[in-house]
């Protein structure tokens, strides 16, 4: 008996949140942060070096330096959502900043593994600073 066929969009999905999932913590997918992107105790934080989100981020995204964020920089009380992303699933700033922030005692902390290059190739819109 064969293995039923893997489609390509399942497995961009499973390729997507592997990071978040080894490092057990939530992921979101573009649709989902879509969805909750204009509610007003959510807040996105963009990992990525500065000219890049001067050029292209999500709307409503902070930028954070990676190495050196503090929870003062966050802007955001212990129950409001966060969400964390950086260029792609593979890339590793999100979700290293996402589980220093669960340690800081935050309740929801997401990670968006898609990352730009995802929220994009869904189609989903951009602005430059």
């Amino acid at each position: 008996m064969q293995a039923p066929p893997v489609h390509q969009r399942d497995f961009i999905m499973v390729f997507r949140n592997i990071l978040p999932l080894v490092m057990n913590l939530e992921s979101i997918s573009t649709q989902e942060l879509k969805g909750i992107l204009t509610q007003e105790n959510v807040h996105v934080f963009d990992m990525n070096d500065p000219v890049r989100w001067q050029t292209t981020h999500i709307p409503r995204a902070q930028n954070l330096d990676p190495n050196s964020f503090s929870e003062s920089d966050l802007k955001a009380d212990k129950n409001s959502t966060l969400v964390f992303y950086c260029s792609n699933p593979m890339c590793r700033k999100a979700p290293n900043a996402a589980k220093k922030v669960k340690g800081m005692g935050f309740n929801d902390v997401r990670v968006l593994s898609a990352g730009i290059t995802g929220w994009m190739s869904d189609g989903y819109e951009v602005e430059a600073a």
